[in-house]
């Protein structure tokens, strides 16, 4: 199968019908072997039924629904375990993305041979001071703290090899750092192509200015996950152990401190007293504690399960 079409979808129901005509345009006029996957993320409109029909009548086309709405990440997670074509495209459903880019980012996975390469969004239609300006800004700390030159990591429209989705995890709001999720497993070949931003045709977007903010967050936790997230003993424990031993030797230091004081016959103080013994004593403590911390991740790293992170209420078409 040449191409699985992952489309996420939240109460959409108004673009749904044209977004699957115009994607069958695309493959039919292509003469591709494709399957289109629709993820429900628990929509309350008639999504679901509109999917429903689109698989009665194409084989083609897939549906996973979830029993309530767990974000674009799980959605993806989902898509990807059972996404069967050589190439994966994701797009979003409403209208934004046009399936008239599926061949062109196609054809740089099959004969440029990339990894995965992401839309670029270069002209938009969005509000300038609401969308433009902190997506910019987003993209650029992305690029810096990653180290993936792009120019649009929230664009949805992104194609992949087969192998790369099989082999990241897609989790919590970790969908629009894919690319670095990528290079992290050890995909290189990560390129971009400029596509047709389009307006938003029905509705409203089902994201406000709190995806940036987040954003910024995940990008610190996906910065920290790619540095130590398989070996967090590496930070907890040498920060922890550094603090003990310092903290050790301040208190050694105290101590001998008094204890010279003794045998000379100098006049000391209590070593309670003395504000260093309170700061050595709370320096070997955290110390202790983030070594500990470091302790139990490389344990929880071991133990970890992937169950219940979404629960999926309907299926269709997948044999």
């Amino acid at each position: 199968m040449n191409l699985s079409i992952l489309i996420p979808l939240l109460n959409e129901e108004e673009s749904l019908q044209e977004l699957y005509t115009w994607i069958i345009k695309v493959m039919e006029s292509h003469h591709y072997s494709y399957e289109i996957i629709f993820l429900d993320d628990g929509s309350t409109d008639n999504s679901w039924s509109l999917i429903e029909e689109f698989a009665h009548k194409n084989p083609h086309v897939k549906g996973i629904r979830f029993m309530k709405n767990f974000g674009k990440s799980q959605a993806l997670h989902a898509g990807f375990a059972k996404a069967k074509g050589d190439v994966i495209i994701t797009m979003d459903a409403d209208l934004q993305d046009s399936p008239e880019e599926i061949p062109g980012l196609y054809d740089l996975i099959t004969t440029q041979k990339f990894d995965l390469v992401s839309g670029w969004k270069k002209k938009r239609y969005d509000s300038v001071f609401a969308k433009n300006l902190p997506s910019k800004l987003f993209n650029w700390a992305a690029r810096k703290t990653s180290g993936v030159a792009l120019n649009d990591f929230n664009c949805g429209l992104k194609a992949y090899k087969n192998v790369v989705i099989k082999n990241i995890e897609v989790s919590g709001e970790m969908h629009r750092y894919i690319p670095v999720l990528a290079k992290n497993a050890g995909f290189g070949k990560i390129g971009e192509k400029v596509v047709q931003h389009q307006a938003r045709k029905y509705g409203e977007t089902k994201f406000g200015m709190e995806r940036f903010v987040n954003g910024f967050l995940d990008l610190i936790t996906i910065w920290f996950l790619s540095r130590f997230g398989k070996r967090p003993m590496h930070l907890f424990g040498a920060i922890g152990s550094f603090m003990f031993i310092l903290g050790f030797i301040l208190a050694g230091y105290i101590g001998i401190s008094k204890l010279y004081h003794l045998y000379a016959g100098l006049k000391y103080n209590l070593v309670t007293s003395n504000p260093w013994f309170y700061i050595a004593l709370t320096t070997m403590v955290l110390g202790t504690q983030l070594f500990l911390a470091g302790f139990l991740g490389e344990i929880i790293l071991r133990t970890k399960s992937n169950e219940g992170r979404y629960k999926v209420s309907s299926e269709l078409n997948f044999l």
